[in-house]
């Protein structure tokens, strides 16, 4: 994968971690909760490929014939839930919410926000790609996302948190067409 593809994915991948980051910049956002959510959403979105592509490179005697058909469905469906998933209402908040950037609070979120990076570490082993390079990409990019979503998310609407995952999924479901053209 080029230099540039790898920049898109985790261009695309950070749009979760960016719209989450938004989200929780609008309510709790000293510089100490800046840090523990960059940081761990970070983490969790270059760590999660590389278990997704230990998985998938395993698998890939058995799918060698299939597996751009098998990646092309897991972006596909990756990408078309974020899309989708974007345009939901978003539920009404809790007047009392705990701190988002704490405990397993934290976990959670930074699991929710990274199994897309799961299924494009899954692809990346099907496909016999290399992932070290991407994973640091995809890492760092989320944390940078998070960090500048939750400094603007004090001035931006939540809507504009929404755009990002509709961009971020088009994305993916663009590379998931790409896999199959090219």
């Amino acid at each position: 994968m080029s230099v540039v593809e790898t920049v898109l994915v985790a261009l695309a991948l950070g749009c979760d971690a960016f719209a989450v980051g938004m989200g929780v910049g609008t309510r709790f956002c000293n510089p100490r909760q800046i840090f523990r959510l960059s940081f761990h959403f970070g983490l969790f979105q270059m760590m999660m490929p590389i278990a997704g592509w230990f998985v998938g490179s395993r698998a890939a005697d058995l799918v060698s014939t299939w597996g751009p058909w098998i990646s092309f469905a897991l972006l596909l469906f990756i990408g078309g839930k974020m899309a989708y998933e974007s345009f939901r209402s978003p539920e009404a908040e809790d007047e009392e919410c705990p701190d988002p950037t704490k405990g397993s609070s934290l976990v959670m979120l930074s699991v929710a926000t990274s199994m897309d990076a799961l299924g494009v570490g899954f692809s990346f082993g099907i496909l016999g790609q290399q992932l070290f390079f991407s994973a640091m990409w995809i890492g760092v990019t989320a944390g940078m996302m998070t960090w500048g979503a939750m400094r603007l998310g004090n001035r931006l609407s939540r809507q504009f948190g929404r755009r990002m995952e509709t961009v971020g999924g088009l994305i993916l479901v663009a590379i998931a067409v790409k896999l199959l053209l090219f």
